[in-house]
């Protein structure tokens, strides 16, 4: 079963200082997309110039916290992998 359409959903929006950046985190966390969905969430990941946009649907709130947290993380991840190869 997937969550229907517009149960419940949460959109995360996160801009950058440049689009390069945006891109290495979009491509980043896009991979993972059709990977962990579940049962009760799917999750879709787009970005436009220098902004980044997770939307993640789920069937019940309990899902949707989870999918939130999980995605909250893959582009944190993301992030601190692109800071760290700035600084070097």
């Amino acid at each position: 079963m997937h969550p229907t359409p517009g149960a419940h959903t949460a959109t995360l929006v996160f801009e950058y200082d440049s689009t390069a950046r945006a891109r290495i985190v979009e491509r980043s966390v896009a991979v993972e997309a059709g990977d962990i969905d579940g049962d009760r969430s799917t999750a879709t990941v787009s970005r436009d110039g220098a902004k980044v946009t997770v939307t993640v649907e789920a069937s019940d709130l309990t899902a949707l916290r989870a999918g939130h947290n999980t995605w909250a993380t893959l582009v944190e991840v993301a992030e601190s992998v692109v800071r760290n190869e700035r600084s070097e």
